[in-house]
């Protein structure tokens, strides 16, 4: 595992914020399950967890790209209905934690775990997964972790309350497990025992997120083959080196260890064992997506624009073709080559045009790529017909359009129906805001704001949003609509104005 120097807070928290990473885990034996154990509430859990959230919703490396997180989300949605069918999750957790997917632009194949449910997933780490298996390994592994209560049992192993004595513990393991030296200082600096016991219940604990881990993501229908093929790419991407450390100073098994352990667990008669899952064209445009989302810079942008028309290109088979030319259409938009960037896109949809998933995204560039030159009408056009019910990147790229020129005569009808099943959706409640004021409703754009802040846990941000309608109501009285939703903006100033208290006594 590898940290950039930068200290943003998708870098810092990766240390400091209760994480554990996929990259530090382990795997290994047949164990019991260690049961819940834990002694902090999930009330108090899930505090913990908004207050980390909330730092990283601020961060510039948090990026809601809606395609980047509808992939993401899709593999969740499958891991969490088979994590609750297994026994894995139990109600009180699945009502009570967040479990939401915080996308970061950061370029580490990493991705973590925080209190309350909150899931961290780098760009680096899409970057460089071949399937949705892979992934699937590494979000499973992360959600056993929150599961499994590993949080409260660090805790309960500690006999602490203070969740900063928390934060400093588990940085010490992750310290040790990306350098070895960083531990032999904290165990020659007269705590060994706790520190050595500290890196033993790590141990512990990421062998049994494998396990668990394994189990739900082949529930939900996932080749278990994509366990041993994200191990190995992690191994890579860390140029990790099994003699570079003293065994007993790592906070998990060795990588080899790990990935012997999950081709040992495939089912006699399911295939190559040694052979990783190969993934769809969906899969691979996924992962140039997440490239240059990442923000590269503009020596890379200009290699992937270039990339379709080396010699041999059109021999390359369909599938690496397909993320090329979806990398350079988005690198063209990117450098603001419009021409260039719909030229690509046009070949894209040539090749992909049999395959509905990789057509769709196809046109979802496409608008995407309008959307960035100014062109609204464009865009819409772009997008092709449109259902009744839009999934959320469809329904984003219209919002953004509109503001655009574009003439989108039901969109704050489907906005509406979109927030109405997802509240937690803070782009969503910004787009509206904006829809709002562009059809001068001025009162439900400023609670629309505050829903936005909501979202992102800034409820400061909201109690001002949430109190500036209210002002506006008293300056500009209007009719029965205008004081229900005045009534509305009441009831939720006094819940944001409750939880901004609890914040400022947690401090």
């Amino acid at each position: 595992m590898h940290f950039p120097k930068a200290t943003s807070a998708f870098r810092s928290l990766l240390c400091t914020a209760l994480c554990f990473c996929f990259a530090v885990a382990p795997s290994h034996a047949q164990l019991p399950s260690l049961g819940d154990g834990a002694d902090m509430p999930a009330g108090e859990e899930r505090r913990l967890g908004d207050r980390i959230a909330r730092e990283l919703y601020r961060d510039p490396d948090f990026v809601d790209d809606p395609i980047l997180v509808e992939y993401v989300q899709g593999i969740w949605d499958r891991l969490m209905v088979a994590a609750v069918a297994r026994g894995e999750l139990n109600s009180e957790l699945d009502e009570r934690f967040a479990w939401r997917i915080l996308l970061g632009r950061d370029r580490s194949v990493n991705a973590f775990a925080l209190p309350g449910g909150y899931m961290g997933v780098l760009c680096g780490l899409i970057a460089v997964v071949g399937s949705k298996d892979e992934l699937a390994s590494v979000l499973a592994h992360e959600m056993s972790h929150v599961t499994q209560r590993h949080i409260s049992r660090l805790m309960a192993q500690q006999s602490r309350t203070s969740p900063l004595f928390l934060a400093g513990m588990v940085l010490g393991a992750l310290a040790a497990s990306r350098n070895p030296q960083a531990a032999n200082a904290v165990i020659t600096g007269g705590v060994a025992l706790q520190a050595q016991s500290q890196l033993n219940f790590s141990r512990a604990m990421e062998r049994e997120a494998d396990r668990v881990g394994y189990l739900v993501m082949t529930q939900a229908g996932f080749d278990g083959r994509g366990f041993a093929g994200m191990f190995e790419k992690l191994q890579q991407a860390s140029g990790f080196n099994d003699s570079g450390g003293y065994p007993y100073l790592r906070s998990h098994p060795l990588t080899s260890e790990r990935i012997a352990d999950m081709r040992s667990r495939m089912p006699l008669g399911s295939g190559d064992a040694n052979r990783a899952p190969t993934g769809s064209i969906e899969d691979a445009i996924m992962s140039a997506r997440a490239r240059i989302v990442s923000r590269p810079g503009q020596d890379a942008l200009r290699g992937w624009s270039a990339e379709p028309d080396m010699t041999g290109f059109d021999r390359q088979p369909d599938r690496r073709r397909a993320a090329a030319l979806y990398a350079a259409a988005l690198s063209d938009s990117e450098r603001r080559d419009l021409p260039a960037a719909r030229a690509h896109v046009a070949r894209l949809a040539a090749l992909v045009v049999n395959d509905a998933a990789a057509s769709r995204l196809a046109r979802l560039l496409a608008a995407e790529i309008e959307v960035a030159a100014g062109n609204g009408a464009q865009a819409v056009a772009a997008l092709g017909p449109l259902s009744s019910s839009l999934t959320r990147p469809e329904l984003v790229l219209l919002a953004q359009a509109s503001q655009h020129g574009a003439v989108v005569p039901t969109l704050t009808d489907r906005l509406q129906s979109w927030l109405a099943t997802h509240p937690q959706d803070g782009t969503a409640w910004t787009l509206i805001a904006a829809a709002y004021r562009a059809e001068n409703q001025p009162l439900r754009a400023l609670r629309a704001d505050a829903e936005a802040q909501v979202a992102h846990l800034d409820w400061s941000g909201a109690v001002d949003r949430y109190k500036a309608g209210q002002e506006w109501m008293r300056r500009n009285p209007g009719g029965s609509a205008d004081y229900m939703e005045v009534s509305i903006i009441d009831a939720r100033l006094q819940q944001a104005q409750s939880r901004l208290r609890e914040e400022t006594a947690e401090r």
